[in-house]
């Protein structure tokens, strides 16, 4: 089976800026993957590409496994695409232009979805107002049911929740795990919230300056770009000779950054300290966000 989403050495240069570098990934079928990189990093650009609206230099792209540049209405048909701009229906309603939209990819109106689009997102009430009138919460929605509406099979979410608060962006995002597990529905989302992608994607990709960085398993590049934080609390202070010279030594507690395949009883033996003489201890793992300012800063 093709994989939903396959770009090979894709590169797309303005000028004499590279927005993308040779870019190669691919996404597994039925997976949500992140991708993530600063702003002005190439995601937005790579999703252009990806829904034919941005013509690559040099490379390819291809959406179960057909050439984007082709133009097919087949593979259009595959393909939701919530873009990161707000868009402008005029003086349409919320229903109109949900039944114009599958007039677009060939399909009769069908109430029952789009109605199930709008209880789910809930928009049902809305359903007769015009886009104008519609918070920019609800404009949000909006874009996610009109990328819904004509059951692609690939969704392509750029900054879904950006000014979005945050009992809002649960909700978005328990509804794209649902239509994930419901409907087979491939998902890739670019954000800046990273403790959203991390607890969403079991891969991820980072970009940066137009370039691919890193690409794996959400956890195990955490484990690989990131250490530990020991906080360790002793009953009593230890003397000043007794203390390790490479740790943070605040009041009564040793603060360390250790590697991730380090055990806590292995720190605690290298430093010779007693375990009787630990009063707390507390360990912080590493994120993703850490992972992602390691690949920036170039320290991965």
């Amino acid at each position: 089976m093709p994989y939903p989403l396959e770009t090979e050495q894709l590169s797309k240069v303005y000028d004499n800026f590279h927005a993308l570098k040779q870019v190669s990934l691919r996404m597994e079928s039925g997976e949500i993957f992140g991708l993530l990189g600063p702003n002005g990093a190439g995601k937005t650009t790579l999703i252009g590409v990806l829904s034919n609206l941005v013509r690559p230099t040099s490379g390819k792209a291809k959406i179960f496994g057909s050439d984007v540049s082709l133009e097919l209405k087949a593979q259009k048909k595959l393909v939701g695409l919530v873009p990161q701009e707000l868009v402008n229906h005029g003086f349409f309603s919320v229903e109109e232009v949900l039944s114009y939209v599958m007039g677009y990819y060939g399909l009769k109106p069908d109430r029952n979805r789009i109605y199930y689009l709008l209880e789910k997102l809930g928009l049902i009430e809305h359903k007769k107002k015009k886009i104008l009138q519609l918070s920019g919460g609800m404009k949000r929605r909006f874009l996610i049911a009109k990328a819904l509406v004509h059951e692609p099979k690939l969704l392509l979410l750029d900054e879904p929740t950006a000014g979005v608060d945050i009992e809002l962006r649960n909700t978005l995002w328990d509804f794209v795990r649902e239509i994930n597990k419901t409907e087979g529905v491939s998902v890739l989302l670019t954000t800046h919230y990273l403790e959203e992608a991390e607890n969403l994607c079991k891969r991820v990709a980072i970009i940066d300056k137009g370039e691919l960085k890193e690409i794996g398993p959400t956890k195990d590049l955490v484990k690989k770009l990131t250490q530990r934080r020991v906080e360790v609390t002793l009953r009593k202070a230890p003397e000043k000779r007794e203390r390790p010279h490479f740790v943070e030594f605040v009041d009564n507690k040793y603060i360390f950054t250790i590697p991730n395949n380090m055990t806590v009883g292995e720190l605690l033996q290298q430093c010779k300290i007693p375990i009787e003489d630990v009063l707390d201890l507390q360990i912080r793992e590493g994120r993703l966000e850490d992972a992602f300012l390691a690949v920036l800063s170039g320290k991965e």
